[in-house]
């Protein structure tokens, strides 16, 4: 009644924009709402029976149509139960005993509610659309005619494309003229200036900030950074967490004891002990209000959407909510080291000759060996052969061949280069003095013959100390480094980040058994994580419980594959993954336990009719909105 003669028409619109602009219209109709008895003696006086029957059912339809929609869609998919059809019992249980206020009411602030819990869900997706709207919209493409604009799908592999200052970068690629300066925040989270000059590669998303740049296309739009990332991100949400199952189920068997609870407290009381009907039943519907899970069922996906977002406005992708949930109980990380640990970017340090052949000799013979290989160290090879004012005749090169993950063979002039680890020596039973380097190594070897090795130094990531030290602060017990490199190299690194264990020449294959025996070692005492970024790291990745590659360097193998991808490159995004997911997983457990305690609070009052149905819903809604309060905190820092 009171809802119609203040105008609720007004406000209970699909949108609720009125409701925004006049907040004072819901306060109004909340104060007449709770002087029921003035409301029902002044409308008694007044207006027909059937006129008030009239009214009534307008303002409930116009207050309540899409509970009661959402209620019979419910019935109609064979569920029968879940909030809505609690809500539709309780109110039209209300109006049957001619409680009108309290029927009109419970839809009346339900709406608020909802209009509330809209507002929040709306702030967790903002760092989630800010990030899909780094999307470019078109690029420049070079063509006979000159540059036309297109559609960045429209672009193929191989076009050049122009990006003028300001621009966003459309399409992966690789700078063919050209230099500036690019903001990579949309793709990592941070604005870091990256220096752009030809030959340099670049991800769409990444925005110009100085000068014009012509870029050769190396992917397609829809296997672009950019595309892999909006996707990972809207379907986040698909894999469910534990806990989320856990409601789900809970309010599947829940709602059906409610409905039957309630309707004992209806039903027995007056049967047996002769009272009044319409008091246990309004008892009841009290009960039914109170019970309500959606303090449970909204705040619970909210807080796992909140957490994603967090995480991807940091850019740290999580492909799913499930994987907040391993992160929080992890207690063992496995780290690949070269382009995980290390910055695998291999410069010379030392050129050793021997058995007669000169420095000169030998970096010729590697280089031969390295040319076709695209491995960090046949790049340094190559680089330092280059930078001495060399030049490699190609056609003199034959026969080359990788040697999975020991080196490369090739016939150079006829002679039989080999370049590799000790490995490889030891299996060609090829004679050498030394074994142990503090550096990776590279060995040579000519017909067979010895003439010496090449020391290259690789460098540790500059935040790898710091995010050690935060992995332990987050409760990760064990931190074990697997590589291919020489085992004194990865001591070295080993003993610097102080690791608990370290394996090194290891194969791809070996890579995986290494990681299994952890596993099996430690599955007892938490989930188990292991971070990489090569291919090879792949099918370890695959293995864990959380797979974590590293997104601007790593290879599409380990990103398609892993569950979190890193797009800075950054171990110390490793230690603030684990960090977000531990204090989403704690808001949610805050969430749980502040709706159950609320309702059990409430259900002995509301059964023995201590407590009104208004003020049963706004326990109800009053849990929920400090659920959803409460959720959106992992937005927070």
């Amino acid at each position: 009644k009171a809802a119609c003669q203040f105008g609720v028409k007004k406000i209970v619109d699909a949108d609720f924009e009125i409701s925004i602009q006049r907040p004072h219209i819901i306060i109004r109709t909340m104060k007449y709402l709770l002087n029921v008895s003035a409301l029902e003696n002044r409308f008694q006086e007044q207006v027909p029976l059937s006129l008030e029957i009239a009214v009534v059912a307008a303002a409930y339809l116009l207050a309540g149509w899409n509970v009661l929609w959402g209620a019979l869609r419910t019935v109609r998919s064979g569920a029968f139960f879940d909030e809505n059809v609690l809500m539709m019992i309780a109110t039209v249980g209300a109006i049957a005993i001619q409680a009108y206020s309290e029927a009109i009411g419970v839809m009346l602030f339900y709406k608020v509610g909802e209009l509330l819990q809209e507002r929040s869900v709306s702030r967790s997706r903002r760092s989630i659309k800010s990030l899909l709207a780094a999307k470019p919209d078109k690029a420049i493409v070079k063509t006979q005619q000159g540059f036309v604009e297109v559609a960045p799908e429209q672009v193929k592999v191989g076009q050049e494309v122009m990006v003028k200052p300001g621009e966003k970068v459309p399409l992966d690629g690789e700078i063919t003229a050209g230099r500036s300066q690019l903001d990579t925040s949309a793709l990592t989270g941070e604005f870091k200036p990256q220096q752009a000059a030809p030959g340099d590669p670049v991800m769409a998303g990444q925005i110009n900030q100085q000068g014009a740049l012509i870029i050769r296309v190396t992917r397609l739009f829809a296997e672009s950074s950019i595309a892999k990332v909006m996707d990972l991100v809207e379907n986040a949400a698909a894999r469910k967490a534990k806990t989320e199952k856990f409601i789900t189920t809970f309010a599947r068997y829940y709602t059906p004891a409610v409905v039957c609870t309630a309707a004992a407290v209806a039903v027995i009381p007056p049967l047996f002990w002769g009272a009044s009907f319409q008091t246990w039943i309004y008892r009841a519907l009290v009960l039914l209000v109170i019970s309500c899970p959606c303090a449970l069922v909204v705040s619970i996906p909210l807080g796992y959407f909140g957490g994603i977002g967090r995480a991807s406005r940091r850019g740290i992708l999580v492909k799913g909510s499930n994987f907040i949930d391993a992160l929080a109980a992890l207690k063992t990380v496995v780290f690949d080291k070269t382009g995980t640990l290390t910055k695998g970017v291999f410069k010379l340090k030392q050129v050793v000759s021997l058995n007669g052949y000169s420095p000169e000799q030998l970096m010729e013979y590697a280089t031969a060996a390295e040319y076709h290989s695209n491995h960090p160290i046949a790049n340094s090879i190559l680089a330092a052969y280059s930078a001495s004012g060399h030049q490699m005749d190609a056609s003199n090169i034959a026969q080359h061949r990788e040697i999975t993950g020991e080196g490369v063979q090739t016939l150079y002039r006829g002679h039989s280069v080999v370049v590799g680890s000790d490995a490889l020596l030891h299996r060609d039973n090829i004679k050498h003095d030394q074994c142990d380097f503090d550096a990776t190594v590279a060995h040579v070897s000519v017909d067979g013959n010895y003439v010496g090795y090449i020391l290259i130094g690789d460098e540790l990531k500059d935040d790898a100390p710091e995010a050690i030290k935060r992995l332990r602060m987050e409760g990760v017990e064990q931190i074990v480094m697997l590589t291919g490199d020489n085992r004194c190299a990865a001591e070295s690194i080993a003993h610097q980040l102080e690791l608990d264990q370290f394996h090194a020449e290891l194969l791809p294959e070996q890579k995986v058994i290494a990681f299994d025996k952890i596993s099996d070692a430690r599955k007892k005492l938490g989930k188990i994580a292991f971070v990489g970024d090569g291919i090879n790291d792949a099918p370890v990745i695959a293995r864990s419980d959380v797979g974590v590659a590293m997104g601007a360097l790593g290879s599409d193998a380990a990103i398609e594959t892993a569950d979190i991808v890193l797009m800075t490159d950054s171990p110390l995004k490793m230690a603030e993954a684990v960090t977000i997911a531990k204090h989403t997983r704690r808001i949610i457990w805050q969430n749980i336990s502040l709706a159950l305690c609320i309702k059990g609070i409430f259900l002995t009052p509301g059964a023995f009719g201590l407590a009104s149905m208004r003020e049963a819903m706004f326990a109800d809604m009053g849990s929920v909105l400090l659920a959803v309060a409460n959720s959106t905190r992992v937005l927070g820092k």
